[in-house]
């Protein structure tokens, strides 16, 4: 288990999945010719007080993976909970593939996805898969063959997105609609990206390769923003790498939001996350990245 004093960054070494071993030269990344059949699945939750919901979404995480037979691990970023999230996943550790990574005081939504991420990449071998949700269970685990096959089809990110043909949307508060929407417009005019409509779902499938040469090349500076318009950030520097010569390929999958499951409060301050996502893209045109 490794300990994240406040204030320390996740700068954790890979020895599995490196620049080198990415094919890294200059912000490009070379291809694995893994599959999803082959790959180890690494689910990483960042979660705060989520100990109401943290459980029903471990089980049903190893239930899908194993029955679709896909080695899996799932890491828990314990952000400072002061329930019995921690607990719950030591716990689950006995049962499943489950294991916990803790921040001893809180750090937010960023830092506990900055853990997740490198620790993923840590642990990974070439080929592997990165996954991440909110551990809310919010977020169909049943959804995951879809994005993983959606990476066999050649995508490098999948997003499970609530603006697809087929997706729905059942119990969000309608603030939290309208910040969704007005994202997505506003990226889609200011910073878009071919392939991607929802710019702020934390659900998400990645290859490792890709996530282990953005960590290389941004270092510290790798999920930097704060709270929730983090989603955002990651998608925006990973768009500037190239594999093969070529873009980031990103793609979405319908998803069935069933916010109406949600275990406990939700963490996102609505206005906050729009002023702070409002500030992102404004920097960014400055900055024409």
């Amino acid at each position: 288990m490794h300990n994240f004093e406040s204030g320390d960054t996740a700068t954790l070494t890979r020895p599995a999945v490196n620049a080198a071993d990415a094919g890294v030269a200059d912000g490009s990344v070379r291809k694995s010719t893994a599959t999803p059949s082959t790959a180890t699945i690494r689910v990483a939750l960042p979660a705060y007080n989520e100990a109401e919901a943290l459980e029903p979404l471990l089980i049903s995480l190893h239930a899908t993976l194993r029955a679709a037979g896909l080695p899996h691990e799932i890491v828990v970023v314990d952000d400072g909970s002061s329930d019995d999230t921690a607990a719950i996943a030591s716990r689950a550790s006995f049962s499943m593939p489950v294991r916990l990574v803790q921040h001893e005081q809180n750090q937010g939504l960023a830092a506990a996805l900055r853990t997740g991420l490198v620790d993923a990449v840590d642990h990974a071998a070439p080929g592997d898969i990165v996954i991440t949700m909110d551990s809310d269970n919010t977020h169909p685990a049943g959804l995951i063959p879809r994005l993983l096959q959606m990476i066999a089809e050649g995508h490098d990110v999948v997003i499970a997105s609530r603006f697809q043909p087929g997706a729905r949307v059942i119990g969000v508060p309608f603030d939290r609609v309208l910040l969704s929407v007005a994202a997505r417009w506003v990226f889609k005019i200011m910073q878009p990206i071919p392939g991607v409509r929802d710019y702020t779902c934390g659900f998400r499938a990645y290859r490792v390769e890709p996530l282990a040469a953005a960590i290389d090349y941004y270092g510290d500076r790798f999920v930097s923003e704060q709270g929730f318009s983090c989603m955002v950030d990651v998608l925006l520097k990973l768009r500037r790498l190239r594999v093969n010569g070529g873009p980031v390929v990103m793609g979405e999958a319908p998803m069935v939001l069933r916010y109406d499951q949600k275990g406990g409060v939700s963490k996102m301050r609505v206005w906050r996350t729009v002023r702070q996502t409002l500030s992102l893209v404004a920097r960014r045109r400055l900055r024409g990245a």
